[in-house]
């Protein structure tokens, strides 16, 4: 399978061609048929692929695989190819981008089915796990970086896609920017790397890397122009604020964007390149810190926030700071796996809010909510799973891949674990909130949302299904030894960080007391959250107010984002556009065209004096005559 991996990306790619040339022609059944059959035969391919990586690992090799499909560039010494690389990261990644998107995608078919733009969606969709796809397997920065940038232009495209509603084109416009921002720093980066090591190809810089001192500026540089573009793509501080504005597309995009696919790019980015961040300290320890600013910062503002998808949003941002703290203290294992279990449960938790506004008539206010569980059974019960399971209660998947983020942060610095622990409370909270203000207590909507109020097509519940058995069961695959588990994935993508652990090996290793200690602490606290959050919001009902004057100072500034849009256009967006319409009005107008119609101006209004001279009088010609004849002789005398 592996010599016809470029079949993975290629099915989306032909699907994308087809529902974009029939999408005025197609019926909707067809288009939905072939955007979601595409995606099904690449998942059905990851699976052979992953099978044959699987039997290579059981089998003691690597698994690490490089299918070269033709030369690209070719310039000098300068040789770059479309060449991909199948190894246990990849083929992990592979399954999450084409199981998780074809779910979506056959959601798609039943939450899109009134939309008029129906086959324009499909396609849209198809090139996104295209781009996806080809980010994921690219064996060189160059092809990442190609598909690094096509899930920034799909983004753009599917967040408008209700482009007439002007701000839903507004939040498409700052998500494009603002992963701009991000991508200049993966340019840079591609740049330096290519001066540095002549290659950009992994098989390459990694192992050349290991020459370099750790530490060394060349490597910190790089790591953190890689960083940058991380946090744009993956919605860390500064650039974090595009993300829970890309609620503005269709719920199936959110999910996609949120789960598995875009947000994740970051993550799988610096895991990749493992080996440069490990030879960066400093980086690791700036990631860290920055990690931990957004899961806390992102987890304050869910827990005010009244639009469902609002709070998926920001808690999206929270978990994706999560994975940083992986990153940043080592735990790359850790941090995959939180992207794995994540694109379980948050894909589910997003598909579930999705099943809620279909039935609420297009209603995301949660305090119009309420007493849903028995109308829509099934979107219940599967958005509790994943509500559990993002909340890291045991022994749903959550749980595993979180707590063994928190254990890599206590070994590197208690301080880290202590507020990534702070940053888990609040999880339980706002996750327990939502939850609570939508399908308890009483209905709270309008008579007419009452009575169109119904449970969501199986088009749209079995993939809810499928999302909450996997965010159940996820976290077998990395059982801890203190549980009895054998780290199956940790071993599994050994090969992918063994170089990066050669250089610095891990010295941090905690008692198996230590780590019951830590599991209780966090499970206990979780659940004192669960139980304040179902004494406000079931047992005494207490919903959010409406108006500022009744909340908190903090709550305040909690609901209304820490105002951090609010300083990014006071610092950032006012003074552009001050700047903007100071050359526009100023330079522009008054100067460059003030200069060039002077000009014009002068020559018209000289023509207009000289033009007198030709009036048609004998006499006035023979004045002038003598006029010039007496200034020649004048001038000759004064010659003298």
């Amino acid at each position: 399978m592996s010599e016809l991996v470029w079949l993975i990306p290629l099915l989306p790619l032909i699907g994308f061609i087809v529902n974009g040339l029939g999408r005025n022609t197609f019926s909707k059944g067809m288009i939905g048929a072939v955007g979601s059959a595409v995606v099904l035969i690449s998942f059905v391919c990851s699976c052979l692929l992953f099978s044959e990586v699987y039997q290579a690992r059981q089998a003691g090799q690597s698994g690490i695989n490089e299918q070269h499909v033709f030369d690209w560039i070719a310039v000098g010494n300068l040789k770059i190819g479309l060449s991909f690389l199948v190894d246990p990261l990849s083929a992990i990644m592979l399954l999450i981008v084409t199981g998780i998107g074809f779910l979506i995608h056959v959601y798609s078919i039943g939450y899109m089915h009134h939309d008029n733009g129906f086959g324009k969606f499909f396609a849209y969709l198809n090139l996104f796990i295209f781009f996806m796809l080809l980010l994921v397997l690219g064996s060189n920065y160059l092809v990442m970086f190609i598909g690094w940038e096509g899930v920034g232009l799909c983004s753009y495209l599917l967040i408008g896609f209700w482009y007439k509603n002007s701000s839903y084109a507004n939040a498409a416009k700052k998500a494009f920017v603002m992963n701009r921002i991000g991508d200049l720093g993966f340019l840079l980066a591609v740049f330096l790397i290519l001066g540095t090591f002549g290659s950009l190809e992994f098989s390459t810089v990694f192992p050349a890397a290991k020459n370099f001192a750790v530490g060394d500026i060349t490597v910190v540089s790089i790591t953190i122009l890689l960083f940058i573009a991380a946090t744009g793509k993956s919605a860390q501080i500064p650039l974090f604020t595009w993300l829970p504005d890309a609620m503005a597309g269709p719920t199936p995009v959110s999910a996609l964007i949120h789960a598995a696919t875009m947000v994740t790019a970051g993550i799988y980015m610096i895991a990749r390149s493992n080996v440069l961040f490990i030879l960066s300290p400093f980086t690791l320890q700036l990631i860290s810190v920055i990690a931990i600013c957004t899961a806390l910062l992102a987890a304050a503002i869910a827990l005010t926030q009244n639009d469902i998808k609002k709070v998926l949003a920001y808690s999206t941002v929270s978990q994706l700071g999560y994975m940083f703290l992986g990153l940043g203290v080592g735990a790359f294992t850790g941090a995959f796996f939180h992207v794995l279990t994540h694109a379980f449960f948050k894909a589910l938790l997003f598909l579930g809010a999705g099943s809620v506004i279909h039935g609420m008539s297009e209603e995301q206010d949660m305090r119009k909510m309420g007493g849903l569980k028995k109308a829509m059974p099934i979107t219940y019960l599967t958005m509790l799973m994943g509500t559990i399971a993002i909340a890291g209660i045991p022994p749903f998947s959550g749980f595993f891949s979180k707590d063994e983020i928190l254990a890599g942060a206590f070994a590197a610095s208690p301080v880290l674990w202590g507020l990534g622990f702070i940053g888990a409370l609040m999880t339980a909270f706002y996750m327990f909130r939502m939850l609570f203000m939508t399908f308890s207590g009483t209905f709270r909507g309008t008579e007419e949302q009452k009575h169109h109020l119904h449970e969501s097509p199986k088009s749209m519940t079995m993939p809810l299904i499928v999302l909450a058995i996997l965010s159940v069961v996820g976290g077998v695959i990395n059982l801890p030894a203190v549980l009895g588990g054998n780290h199956w994935l940790e071993d599994f993508l050994a090969p992918v960080f063994s170089e990066g652990k050669a250089i610095i090996p891990a010295t941090h290793h905690l008692e198996h007391s230590t780590e019951y200690l830590l599991m209780a602490v966090s499970v206990v606290g979780v659940l004192i959250m669960v139980a304040l959050a179902f004494n406000k919001y079931v047992k005494r009902q207490q919903l959010p107010e409406a108006g500022e004057g009744t909340r908190s100072f903090l709550a305040n500034l909690s609901y209304n984002k820490f105002y951090v849009d609010e300083l990014y256009d006071s610092i950032i967006v006012r003074p552009i556009n001050w700047l903007s319409a100071f050359f526009g009005n100023v330079v522009d107008q008054r100067g460059i065209d003030g200069v060039v119609n002077g000009a014009g101006k002068a020559t018209f209004d000289t023509g207009k004096v000289l033009r007198l001279l030709q009036n048609g009088n004998v006499g006035f010609y023979l004045l002038m005559m003598v006029i010039g004849v007496i200034a020649i002789f004048i001038y000759g005398l004064l010659s003298l």
